[in-house]
């Protein structure tokens, strides 16, 4: 009776891991990446209806000093710096986030690949000082300073952290999962450092070059809401439409001193 008693329990055991077997690691069931049920399907974009958007952001009016800054209280900050609130050429203003805010009929992925986004710490301040990125993009900072930094960003609709990197350090990778615009990055070590990352929904945004100019491209025919960024000023939008394979050229905002 007891071999056989032993045998009946082996027996029960088997079939109760084999059904947790089954039913699998719940973890990995609620994942988006393996429950095709929730995850949202990006629709390609048709290469031989792309369009493309370029134009200018103006500036009007007195622009505003550009102060330098002070560094002399870390010795391995070398250079001049400046503040680049404002960054004016001729009436064209740079560092402006441009991307397309409403219209969009479907989640969309890019026609090419995206190199991943790299943040210098160079002359202790941030390079660039206005970058934008997709949603689940690449980000790689960077130390090319003798000086020890530290990187501070400061979300609203993302996770925080704060990182220190030390001269020679690996380079610090992350990704942002959520949408956010203008989200403030700064050094504790050193105050007077701050740079602007805008995390998009979509792959169609640019930020304005020295010249004031951007360009959009990939862009499916459509309706849109195009919107303009600025760190200071804020946002202003525009109604444009695009044709298939249109090229549309002459986009202009402006902004106006305060």
């Amino acid at each position: 009776m007891k071999t056989i008693f032993i045998t009946f329990l082996g027996i029960v055991l088997c079939l109760f891991f084999a059904g947790c077997s089954q039913k699998g690691d719940p973890n990995i069931a609620q994942h988006p990446a393996s429950n095709s049920a929730s995850a949202k399907a990006a629709t390609p974009i048709e290469p031989a209806t792309a369009a493309s958007v370029s134009g200018t952001v103006h500036f009007s009016g007195a622009v505003p000093k550009i102060t330098k800054i002070d560094m002399s209280m870390d010795p391995g900050c070398r250079g001049e710096n400046q503040s680049e609130s404002y960054v004016v050429n001729d009436g064209k203003l740079a560092n402006v986030v441009v991307y397309v805010k409403e219209g969009l009929k479907a989640p969309y992925v890019r026609l090419s690949f995206a190199q991943p986004l790299t943040i210098d710490q160079k002359g202790c301040k941030y390079i660039p000082h206005v970058a934008a990125v997709m949603v689940g993009d690449t980000v790689r900072f960077t130390n090319s300073d003798p000086a020890t930094h530290n990187i501070h960003p400061s979300p609203t609709n993302n996770p925080k952290w704060n990182e220190s990197q030390m001269p020679t350090s690996p380079v610090i990778t992350k990704t942002f999962a959520n949408p956010e615009m203008m989200m403030p990055i700064q050094c504790n070590q050193h105050p007077w450092m701050r740079m602007y990352l805008s995390i998009l929904p979509n792959p169609f945004f640019a930020v304005t070059d020295t010249n004031g100019n951007f360009e959009i491209t990939g862009l499916p025919p459509g309706d849109y809401t195009l919107a303009a960024v600025h760190e200071k000023m804020g946002e202003q939008t525009l109604q444009i439409h695009v044709g298939a394979k249109e090229s549309k050229t002459g986009v202009a905002f402006s902004f106006a001193a305060q």
